[in-house]
C-alpha cells in the first residue's frame, strides 16, 4: 500500500525551546536547528510537548515556529506543533504555520476536555479542510487523558491531508491496527519503541533523545531500512538504556533539558510548573551520559 506522508519517514526531532533569564533564547533555538541539519535529520518539530508549548504565550508560540522555518530555509523539513484543546486555537496556529512556510503540522489530540470520538474526528476535520499542509495526528492519551481509537484514525485517514500519526499510546496492537486499516505513515512517539514499531510497519520516530544523539537514531533507522536487522538491534540496545534511564527520571522535557545543560548545549531553564532535576536525579543522569559515552 502506498502511504501518505512518506516524506517525513526517518528521524524527526521534537525540539526543546531554550530559555535564558525567563525569555525564549532565539539564537540558541536557531543553533538547535543547525545542529539537526548538520546531523542529517529529516524534520524538526518545534513547540510540541518537548518544546514546552503549554507555557509559551501565543505570540512566543508563533514566533518560535517562524524562527525555525526561517532558519531551516528549506534545508530540513519543519513540522510545527499547532495542537490545542480548542479547535478555534488549533485552526489559528495551523493557519500561522502554513502561512510561515512549515511543511506540516503536528496536532496533539485535544486534552483535558476529553471529547467523544466524534469530537476528535470533527476537530481534525475542521483543521484539515481549512489548511492545506499535511497534518500529523499526535495521539498521546497519557497526557491528553483519552485515546483516539483506531477506528477514528481510520476515518481521519480518508481526509486528504491527514497524512501521519505520531503513535504514543505505547500499544503495538493499536499501531498495527492503524497500519492495517489506513495508508497513513506512522511514527513512534516513544524513543524506546522506535525499532519495535518499525518492525510492524512504522516509518521512524518523532524523538526526544534525537536532541542529543540524532546520528545514532538515524543509524538505527537506516540499518533497519537496509535489512541489517542485527545491526539495528545492536543500536536499539545501545539506545535503550539511555532512553529508559534519562527519560524515566522525570516528566519530559525535564531530563532532556538537564542533559543538554550537562552537555553545554542549553541553560537548562524551564518555566513553572516544570522544575529542574533534583541533585540526586542529576547525578544519575550524569552517570547515564558517561555510560553512553557522551561525557
Amino acid at each position: 500500500m502506498q502511504r501518505k506522508g512518506t516524506a517525513f519517514a526517518g528521524l524527526s526531532v521534537a525540539l526543546t525551546t531554550p530559555f535564558r533569564d525567563g525569555q525564549v533564547d532565539y539564537p540558541a533555538l536557531r543553533a538547535l536547528v543547525e545542529f539537526q541539519i548538520e546531523a542529517g535529520t529529516t524534520c524538526v518539530c518545534p513547540v510540541g510537548t518537548t518544546g514546552e508549548s503549554p507555557t509559551l504565550s501565543h505570540e512566543e508560540h508563533e514566533r518560535v515556529i517562524s524562527e525555525v522555518v526561517q532558519t531551516a530555509a528549506g534545508r530540513i523539513k519543519v513540522m510545527a506543533g499547532t495542537g490545542s484543546n480548542s479547535t478555534h486555537e488549533a485552526l489559528r496556529l495551523t493557519r500561522w504555520a502554513a502561512k510561515e512556510g512549515a511543511d506540516a503540522a503536528l496536532m496533539v489530540s485535544p486534552y483535558y476536555n476529553k471529547p467523544t470520538q466524534e469530537g476528535f474526528y470533527l476537530h481534525y476535520k475542521a483543521v484539515a479542510e481549512d489548511v492545506g499542509i499535511p497534518i500529523c495526528v499526535y495521539n498521546i492519551p497519557g497526557r491528553s487523558a483519552k485515546n483516539i481509537e483506531p477506528e477514528t484514525i481510520a476515518r481521519l485517514a480518508e481526509l486528504k491531508n491527514i497524512e501521519l500519526v505520531k503513535e504514543a499510546t505505547g500499544s503495538l496492537d493499536q499501531a498495527s491496527q492503524i497500519l492495517n486499516t489506513t495508508n497513513l505513515t506512522v511514527l513512534s512517539g516513544d524513543d524506546s519503541l522506535t525499532l519495535p514499531l518499525m518492525s510492524v510497519g512504522g516509518s521512524g520516530v518523532i524523538s526526544v533523545v534525537g536532541n542529543i544523539i540524532p546520528r545514532d537514531v538515524i543509524a538505527m533507522i537506516d540499518a533497519f531500512n537496509n535489512a541489517d536487522l542485527a545491526h539495528a538491534q545492536r543500536l536499539h540496545h545501545k539506545l535503550f538504556p539511555l532512553c529508559r534511564d534519562m527519560l524515566g527520571l522525570a516528566t519530559n522535557p525535564i531530563p532532556i533539558k538537564a542533559a543538554m545543560k550537562l552537555l553545554g548545549r542549553d541553560t537548562g531553564e524551564m518555566r513553572l510548573p516544570m522544575t529542574p532535576l533534583d541533585a540526586d536525579s542529576e547525578s544519575k543522569l550524569h552517570q547515564t551520559l558517561v555510560k553512553y559515552g557522551l561525557l
